[in-house]
C-alpha cells in the first residue's frame, strides 16, 4: 500500500494504518493499547513501524 496512504490513515486512526501495514499481530494489539492511553504515543508507533 502507498506509504502516504498509510501516513494519512496514521495520524487519523493509528490501528487501522498498522493493521494494513503490518497484518494482525503484536504490532496491533501494541498500537490499540497505546492510542487508548492517549492517541500520541499511538500515532508515534504507527509512524515508526510505516517508516522503517
Amino acid at each position: 500500500m502507498n506509504k502516504l496512504v498509510l501516513i494519512i490513515l496514521a495520524i487519523i486512526f493509528p490501528p487501522i494504518a498498522v493493521a494494513l501495514n503490518n497484518g494482525v499481530g503484536k504490532d496491533l494489539v501494541i498500537n490499540i493499547l497505546l492510542s487508548l492511553l492517549f492517541i500520541v504515543p499511538g500515532i508515534i508507533h504507527a509512524f515508526w513501524l510505516i517508516l522503517r
